[in-house]
């Protein structure tokens, strides 16, 4: 088979309808896949699992009516499960566990028509702003090898930035879409608490803090598969109110006139990055030459608070994972089995009552009801993703220093994108700035709860003004 080396010209989208009119093959397009996977992984360290057989074969039975009929994909290595191949979630101590069931996600996604080629790495248990597990060694960012790809969906952010794939897998438990989507220069929502299923194993994680979508090159692609795998499964929590028909064709109309506030302060009292500042005005300075109304405001809430609570929520959230694998693999935690921060990690939550837990979440959600107001004058509050440019590979390297004080060096690199994890509202990091050493500066804008059609087609209409389809790395396909 023929491969089809003209594949990163095109979003998922266009693969697609390509597919449809016959122009090209779902084999083709695997095929292609697979040989930018050889080429380019040495390189980036970005796939773990590889399933090639198994997409050849999908790709000679591929539904034509599907909204994503033969486009290849990739899975992120962790919570979502394929029947038949490993899950690791990055861990020695979760090994090879092999699935005998799929995910409702891995469900849609097939009905798509996706194509899942292969697994990309994450850091051990989701839990990292740099993907450099120690199980599989750290993922490069194509726009400089020596610095990090993001985290936690920093393989699948490299994939894609790189030109293996136009869309793949991610999710979201304090930033990790929209972490390495802005260190790699691309397109990444996070979308509102409840909007794509975690069944059948899960209602839902750490009280609604993990949020499941993808990381895209293209507005419309993300837009597209939130249409094609959100809506609740049965028995779910609490169903995510449906505010549009389509978020495909939100991102396609204009938006209205847009109140939007804005940020240069972190929440956390650490230093912004003059890049990040210079990449939030200048994203302003476009808004305001679009017709929306831009004011410096931000929402009223305790930040050190937000940010305490939260963390200690994840470390409970690390300990119950932990716990969860535990009894499902029959076999105790073991020390000697996990990465020194993760261990700790876990014997911090194992630390927290389920009465501190429980207050731990009240608090956060009255801080949430505080911020609430702030929506009811602005459509979008904005800031910088992160705090600073995609850091070099061993920032945050573990210091024994202990858990909380580990997460708060994270914050510092990511010191907004988890507040919208606690509020459970829509975020999205846009690609519109790179620095004078050409590393991409996203910049996170965040609208009221349920309102992902406002942010597609704010975002589609900043990709027309400001596209970033043609920016490479140097490391492409």
């Amino acid at each position: 088979m023929t491969a089809f080396p003209e594949l990163d010209k095109y979003d998922a989208t266009g693969l697609a309808e390509l597919v449809k009119k016959h122009q090209v093959k779902p084999e083709e397009l695997v095929d292609e896949t697979i040989d930018r996977i050889e080429k380019l992984n040495p390189v980036l360290n970005a796939i773990n699992l590889k399933m090639y057989e198994h997409a050849k074969n999908l790709a000679g039975s591929v539904d034509m009516s599907a909204p994503f009929a033969g486009v290849p994909f990739l899975l992120k290595d962790f919570l979502a499960e394929y029947a038949g191949f490993p899950l690791t979630w990055c861990s020695k101590f979760v090994g090879n566990f092999i699935p005998d069931v799929d995910s409702e996600l891995v469900k849609r996604y097939r009905s798509a028509g996706f194509i899942t080629v292969a697994k990309t790495i994450a850091p051990e248990f989701a839990i990292g702003a740099s993907t450099e597990p120690v199980l599989f060694g750290p993922v490069h960012n194509p726009w400089n090898l020596d610095r990090t790809s993001g985290g936690s969906s920093g393989g699948s952010a490299a994939a894609i930035a790189s030109g293996i794939v136009p869309v793949a897998h991610g999710n979201d438990w304090g930033g990790s879409i929209r972490i390495p989507a802005s260190a790699c220069g691309l397109f990444g929502m996070k979308p509102t608490r409840g909007r794509n299923p975690l069944g059948p194993y899960f209602g839902d994680i750490n009280n609604g803090l993990v949020a499941e979508h993808v990381l895209t090159r293209s507005v419309r692609d993300s837009a597209g598969v939130l249409d094609a795998t959100s809506g609740s499964d049965i028995g779910d929590p609490y169903p995510c109110p449906v505010s549009v028909d389509s978020f495909e064709a939100e991102s396609r109309r204009q938006p209205d006139r847009l109140r939007i506030g804005f940020s240069v302060e972190s929440p956390l009292g650490t230093t912004v990055h003059k890049d990040c500042i210079t990449a939030v005005k200048n994203a302003m300075d476009l808004c305001e030459d679009l017709g929306h109304i831009v004011e410096e405001a931000s929402p009223s809430f305790d930040g050190e608070m937000l940010w305490s609570n939260y963390t200690n929520m994840c470390a409970a959230g690390v300990s119950w994972a932990a716990d969860t694998w535990s009894k499902r693999l029959n076999k105790s935690l073991n020390k000697d089995e996990f990465e020194p921060f993760i261990w700790d990690l876990i014997q911090r939550g194992h630390t927290i009552t389920a009465p501190e837990y429980l207050m731990y979440n009240q608090t956060l959600q009255s801080i949430y009801r505080e911020m609430a107001a702030f929506y009811e004058t602005y459509d979008v509050w904005v800031t910088s993703t992160l705090g600073e440019p995609p850091i070099v590979l061993g920032s945050l390297a573990y210091d024994g220093s202990g858990p909380i004080a580990q997460r708060r060096k994270q914050a510092t690199f990511s010191p907004y994108t988890y507040i919208s994890n606690v509020t459970g509202q829509p975020s999205m990091t846009v690609p519109l700035h790179w620095n004078s050493e050409d590393l991409p500066i996203g910049v996170h804008f965040t609208s009221g709860y349920g309102n992902e059609g406002l942010l597609f087609r704010l975002a589609h209409q900043l990709e027309l003004a400001a596209p970033w389809w043609d920016r490479r790395p140097p490391v492409y396909a």
